[in-house]
């Protein structure tokens, strides 16, 4: 049975059968809508509770070939690496949907958009081919640059426009470093991922090396990676807040994902790069760290810190190493609950107060505490706090770092500091101190906002204090993916 099919082209067919309904029926677009979204999330669980963790292959494989001369193929499957991301794409377009009550502006639009985006990083997460991966990848633009530019904020078509410019200007790269492999001679055995990453080991080492650094400035906009994260903060605040739960939850880890993925593929221009990408990634998290720290905009801050997590992702993927590795794939997770978790009830605040910045609240704990406890464990586990699974990715990634680079390590400590600072920070100008005269009587969550938070706030706990079903789902795969390097180093 093609399940992965089934899984991919079910937001896609929630798009058709919104087609014909008319713009006027908000409520019955909103239910074509989650039933798709939701039906997605369903399919994405059976995927799981199939999925062998021990097995290292890719799994549910589907090829039909669509160019043989070129040896492209429609070719998905899953792996470790893919299956903790296709199920959190899943929850999180539900969670989106969920919270996008509140848009009551050309809803239907707006709905078809967000089912094309969760078709698009679907795909990404499942193509096993880089021609289907790179069509994947460039259809999640469009939906993104509608939904950020007409139901944005006030700043919205520069955002918008910004987010387009820089993302294509990665593609770009991203395109010129497959086309510069696929000049070597491809054997047409299975997909052209693999064919690719054969081919890729026939370069001179001069060519790897800028082959990929091609791919990591396509992916590392995405991340992204400083420097080029200028696009971050400007289309967080400005998107509506369940964009931003997408945006920040799932689109920055398209980034990691394909990284991941291409340093599997060119193993020496990896190790030749690695004081570059560990550079990177201290320097992203102490900055990210920092401007977090000084913004007053709730949402520019969250943005900041995914700036700063999104390095731990990279110094993880930098050691080459299997704690590096894991720590890498579990924090693409957690920030992924975090990040999504603290966009989702930020939005929730901005819809009932209209102000966003941070000077204009105190003891919301007394008005609003079921808002106060979801809001403050979230921000616990932004800082790594023990119990979160903040804390299970943050420290394999640590582990991973101190085995490669030992000493070093002390500047990601000063990066988990910084990012304490700015939770208790945040923790205490929301919750403590006198109520304020405007603040007295905001509602508290809703059933339906308290089973959307619950659920990302309990997977937060969840895994932090069981991870080991988490790190199981991708360890066969890491290991095949270091005797892969292994394999391909001289």
């Amino acid at each position: 049975m093609a399940i992965l099919s089934a899984l991919l082209w079910t937001p896609a067919l929630g798009v058709l059968l919104l087609a014909p309904v008319s713009g006027q029926r908000h409520g019955l677009i909103r239910q074509i809508s989650l039933a798709a979204a939701t039906g997605t999330f369903l399919l994405a669980c059976s995927v799981l509770f199939g999925f062998d963790a021990a097995d290292s292959a890719m799994q549910f494989s589907e090829f039909y070939p669509l160019n043989p001369k070129l040896g492209s193929a429609y070719a998905l499957g899953v792996d470790g690496l893919s299956m903790p991301m296709l199920v959190l794409a899943t929850l999180l377009s539900s969670i989106a949907l969920l919270a996008s009550f509140s848009i009551n502006d050309g809803v239907k639009g707006y709905h078809i958009c967000v089912l094309l985006l969760e078709f698009g990083m679907l795909g990404v997460f499942m193509a096993q081919d880089w021609a289907l991966f790179y069509i994947f990848w460039e259809v999640t633009l469009i939906p993104l640059y509608f939904l950020i530019d007409r139901w944005g904020g006030k700043r919205r078509h520069a955002a918008s426009l910004n987010f387009v410019l820089y993302t294509m200007g990665g593609s770009v790269f991203m395109l010129l470093s497959l086309l510069a492999i696929s000049q070597y001679d491809l054997e047409h055995q299975g997909s052209l991922m693999v064919s690719m990453g054969q081919a890729a080991q026939s370069m001179p080492v001069l060519e790897q090396v800028l082959v990929l650094l091609g791919f990591l400035l396509g992916f590392g906009v995405k991340m992204p990676i400083f420097p080029l994260h200028g696009w971050l903060p400007l289309a967080h605040v400005e998107a509506p807040s369940p964009i931003s739960i997408l945006l920040s939850g799932i689109l920055l880890k398209m980034g990691a994902y394909g990284l991941l993925r291409t340093v599997v593929m060119l193993p020496v221009a990896a190790q030749l790069l690695q004081p570059v990408l560990l550079f990177l990634a201290l320097f992203g998290m102490i900055y990210g760290g920092l401007l977090a720290w000084r913004q007053r905009d709730l949402k520019a801050m969250v943005a900041y810190s995914s700036l700063s997590h999104m390095g731990v992702v990279l110094l993880g993927i930098a050691a080459l190493n299997q704690t590096g590795f894991t720590g890498a794939i579990l924090q693409m997770t957690a920030h992924g609950l975090i990040a999504g978790a603290l966009f989702l009830l930020v939005g929730l605040l901005y819809e009932r107060t209209h102000t966003r910045n941070i000077q204009d609240y105190s003891s919301l704990v007394q008005v609003m505490p079921r808002f106060a406890a979801f809001t403050t464990l979230t921000l616990l586990a932004a800082m790594g706090l023990p119990g979160s699974v903040g804390f299970i990715a943050e420290l394999h990634a640590l582990i991973g770092g101190f085995q490669q680079w030992s000493g070093l390590m002390v500047f990601f400590s000063l990066s988990i500091l910084i990012s304490a600072a700015y939770a208790m920070r945040t923790i205490g100008l929301l919750f403590t101190g006198p109520v304020k005269p405007q603040m007295q009587s905001i509602a508290d969550l809703r059933p339906l906002e308290m089973m959307a938070s619950g659920i990302l706030v309990a997977g937060i706990v969840l895994f932090g204090l069981l991870p080991g079903p988490l790190i199981e789902l991708s360890t066969a795969t890491v290991a095949r993916m270091l005797s892969v390097i292994g394999e391909r180093l001289p």
